[in-house]
């Protein structure tokens, strides 16, 4: 059999670990296995088995990609000069516009973390790559004069995920949940906890529209 190019082993990867999440995200961990996943994929075990030998790796795949994702948007963050409109797109982008499906893999895999010590180890090390990214610019941004926040920055790194988490675990729960009208409120909460030094202004809707394009 010929080897296959590169891009279609990039190709049938993503294939694979897309329809991992889907059964992922039906199912949840246990009630997932191999075989169920094969069929998503419409793909053989043998080939499965080129790309991922066990579920745990199949979810290291997947927490691995959405590192990847969140460490170029996040860069973006980091860069925008109005730092509250940037983080009102990035926060649209993973609040309100991702997939329920999506979503729910993220809960099911966190409800897994605390029983599964390979799977914490796996997903609260992508979680501790987002919270360490926010504590870290928070403080760049402290120490640039740009913000003169009301408590000590780790304190405003974690009440900042608390807030995420709500967001996120509440429209798992409540799938018709409007959460584009309650971003606006909590980016002002975010804003008014950073205390920007400079006139900032917060995003309209339209404008978070187009920082996330």
């Amino acid at each position: 059999m010929p080897k296959l190019k590169p891009d279609t082993q990039r190709a049938r990867r993503e294939h694979i670990l897309d329809a991992a999440l889907t059964c992922f995200a039906r199912g949840g961990f246990h009630a997932t296995t191999m075989q169920s996943i094969c069929r998503e994929a419409c793909v053989s075990p043998g080939a499965l088995y080129i790309y991922f030998d066990s579920k745990e790796a199949l979810i290291a795949g997947l927490c691995e990609r959405d590192r990847a994702e969140f460490a170029e948007k996040f860069t973006k963050l980091a860069d925008a000069p109005d730092f509250l409109e940037a983080l009102a797109a990035i926060g649209e982008h993973y609040l309100v516009d991702e997939s329920a499906e999506k979503q729910r893999f993220v809960i099911e895999m966190g409800i897994e973390s605390t029983r599964n010590p390979r799977i914490a180890e796996i997903f609260m090390s992508v979680d501790k790559y987002c919270f360490d990214s926010f504590e870290a610019l928070f403080q760049r941004l402290k120490d640039e004069g740009r913000i003169a926040p009301r408590i000590d920055i780790p304190t405003l790194a974690k009440v900042f995920s608390v807030l995420g988490d709500g967001m996120f675990w509440r429209r798992v729960i409540e799938p018709q949940a409007n959460m584009r009208a309650v971003l606006p409120v909590v980016i002002e909460m975010v804003g008014a906890l950073l205390n920007p030094t400079e006139k900032t202004k917060l995003p309209e809707k339209v404008s978070v529209t187009e920082a996330r394009r």
